[in-house]
């Protein structure tokens, strides 16, 4: 019974883990897009392909990382589309309302 409970208990810290550093991704991606787009249009920045790529670089790092944090199991197709879609999620979500909005760092 304990067993059990130790492999509930540590596989939904695994994924509370992961869920929370692909959000965080995401909003660091579009705070870093912005950033590099400065302070032009909102139609310019959308068009800013290395604001763009700042998230594609936010996917790929996080592929490592959760290797070194000591997830051996990550790695499926799974993993990999859910990282990919919850970190493009929130890049793309932050970064409208940023541009939207008019914010400039």
């Amino acid at each position: 019974m304990s067993t059990e409970t130790a492999d509930g208990r540590e596989s939904h810290l695994r994924s509370v883990t992961i869920t929370t550093i692909t959000a965080l991704a995401g909003v660091g991606a579009a705070i870093a897009s912005a950033y590099i787009a400065g302070d032009v249009s909102a139609g310019e920045a959308a068009k800013n392909q290395q604001a763009q790529l700042v998230v594609l670089a936010a996917i790929v790092v996080q592929y490592p990382l959760f290797s070194v944090m000591g997830y051996d199991d990550f790695g499926g197709v799974k993993d990999y589309l859910f990282v990919a879609f919850m970190t493009f999620s929130l890049w793309f979500i932050t970064w409208g309302i940023i541009l939207m909005t008019g914010v400039t760092f």
